[in-house]
């Protein structure tokens, strides 16, 4: 077994982790308007505006692309540390 981490695994956890997050908190905005948060999402994904099916979707989207851009960026990295770390 390769050592590391598999960027296809962490592509997706961290993407449908973030799904799930931006769910969560578009049903909580819906639920309490009071304390609703939707003005982060406002300005963290392009083109989204509160609240349409098509916002929400593009949202779902967006959340699920992030994952993949953390992933692409962080499982490398980490890679390389990690070898360079066994060497030692």
């Amino acid at each position: 077994m390769k050592p590391g981490l598999s960027i296809k695994a962490v592509g997706h956890a961290t993407s449908l982790f973030l799904v799930i997050t931006f769910v969560l908190c578009v049903g909580f905005d819906l639920l309490f308007p009071a304390h609703a948060m939707y003005e982060a999402w406002q300005k963290l994904l392009p083109g989204f505006h509160w609240i349409s099916w098509g916002s929400f979707f593009l949202g779902l989207i967006e959340s699920y692309g992030y994952g993949w851009y953390i992933a692409l960026i962080w499982v490398p990295i980490y890679n390389v540390v990690l070898l360079r770390e066994q060497r030692t």
